[in-house]
């Protein structure tokens, strides 16, 4: 379908998202699209790069070489590759390993310990991390950022695999690494030479998980002081439950203020804003907003944890086969997990979504693809009524988030860094997974062949490990 990268073609008649457009006065000739916020474009790709755009069948578009091959979209929607804000590359596709039965937040810490301690060697990271990076270019993403659980000699070993992948995959991928460890950490010397190790990869931040305690305000002082003397963001795991009491949220907001580091700061989770009062919201928005800080939502890791059967795990017998009672819930969800994403952004909060874990014991499914992502929020957030800008929150937000100007948005100049789908609308879009989609880089179709499972069989299956 589509020309060898050298070769000067055009997208015709493409549906492009208008938040993620140049400003101008495009028009809308499709009442529907309007009603999306979708405009209709023609872009020229010329070495990789787009050479002009304009509102399609207007002819602006400069003269082209004789050369240029027409490609007609037929309306189909074209989206930016995607900036992937929040992840555990570390983690991944292990589930086969270690299984979270009971899908409760306690068994899956327990599990990645257990793991962790026996597996969590060189290369038994570097693959599973590669697997995912395999998943996420395949799909569409082109900036992902990684927490790296961080406990003891364990940062140096995956950062260390991290590091060789970050060499090899430069040229398609762009990757960060934040480490992930409680930040009383922080207050030890072990702390300290924690962050230097992160200051030494490139695209680190530091980070961590903030939980309440009397010495809160002394602990983020402590992880600001050594952001700040090593010229660090910062993003943090925070307020991951269902506890109305947890507000360490305000706590961040408040330290990111005194410490002069507003805008260099991301908070992910903040699920328990969603269970507290109107006033102590409002007030953890406010002081979010001030700070400017950037909030990541999680949804599809948090709809799986959070509001979890916390029944008694006394135990029964099936086929053969101890089972906890914690495995056969009697308690359906309440709530759906996610912060208070639309009242952030209607506060001018910038708000990301983001994979979070994949097929690890904190989430069982996942594939580190940014349009299921947007699917998946969408369906559990109400982002259609209306769409809005809200196909940003994978894009564009994300990666300004991540100090990545010239991702995440389409305009002259730019990489063709395009995610092709054959659906028109948004409704069509989330609808099917668009298994079907063409992603270009430069410029040029890439094989979007995901990774065959069976190659991590070796590593997590055990029959396959003691036959080879």
């Amino acid at each position: 379908m589509f020309p060898p990268a050298a070769s000067p073609f055009r997208l015709k008649n493409a549906h492009v998202p208008r938040s993620l457009l140049p400003n101008r006065n495009w028009p809308d000739p499709d009442p529907f699209a309007a009603r999306e916020n979708l405009v209709l474009v023609d872009l020229e790709i010329v070495d990789g790069r787009v050479r002009s755009l304009c509102a399609a069948g207007t002819n602006s578009i400069e003269p082209s070489s004789p050369t240029t091959t027409d490609i007609d979209l037929k309306r189909g929607i074209v989206l930016p590759c995607f900036a992937d804000l929040h992840t555990h590359l570390d983690k991944g596709h292990f589930w086969a390993r270690s299984p979270n039965r009971s899908g409760s937040f306690e068994e899956a810490l327990a599990q990645v310990a257990a793991d962790s301690s026996q597996h969590w060697n060189g290369e038994d990271v570097y693959r599973r991390m590669e697997f995912s990076l395999k998943c996420a270019y395949a799909q569409g993403t082109q900036a992902i950022r990684t927490h790296i659980d961080s406990y003891g000699e364990q940062a140096a070993i995956s950062l260390g695999a991290l590091k060789t992948l970050q060499a090899q995959w430069r040229d398609r991928l762009t990757i960060q690494a934040v480490s992930l460890i409680p930040i009383d950490y922080f207050m030890t010397p072990a702390g300290e030479k924690l962050a230097d190790l992160f200051a030494q990869f490139d695209g680190g931040k530091l980070g961590g998980l903030t939980l309440m305690n009397a010495d809160l305000t002394a602990q983020l002082d402590r992880l600001f002081a050594l952001a700040k003397d090593r010229d660090l963001d910062l993003d943090f795991h925070v307020d991951e439950s269902g506890n109305p009491n947890d507000i360490t949220l305000q706590y961040i907001a408040e330290a990111t203020l005194r410490h002069g580091y507003e805008g260099r700061v991301v908070c992910g989770h903040c699920c328990s804003l969603a269970v507290q009062s109107h006033d102590v919201a409002q007030r953890s928005i406010a002081l979010v907003r001030q700070a400017q800080i950037g909030i990541v939502s999680l949804p599809m890791c948090n709809l799986y944890l959070q509001d979890r059967n916390q029944a008694a795990s006394s135990q029964f017998t099936q086929n053969g086969e101890k089972l906890h009672r914690s495995n056969f819930p009697t308690h359906t969800p309440r709530w759906r997990g996610i912060t208070l994403i639309h009242e952030f952004k209607h506060s001018g909060v910038p708000v990301a979504v983001a994979s979070d874990n994949c097929r690890d014991p904190f989430y069982t499914f996942g594939n580190l693809d940014g349009l299921e992502v947007l699917t998946q929020a969408t369906r559990i957030a109400h982002l259609e009524s209306p769409y809005g800008d809200w196909c940003r929150t994978i894009t564009q937000t994300p990666a300004d988030l991540m100090k990545l100007p010239t991702i995440g948005r389409i305009d002259v100049g730019l990489g063709a860094d395009l995610v092709l789908c054959k659906a028109r609308y948004f409704s069509e879009l989330f609808s099917r997974p668009q298994s079907d989609r063409v992603v270009l880089r430069q410029g040029k179709a890439i094989d979007t062949a995901l990774p065959d499972y069976a190659e991590l069989d070796d590593l997590l299956l055990p029959a396959q490990r003691s036959t080879a």
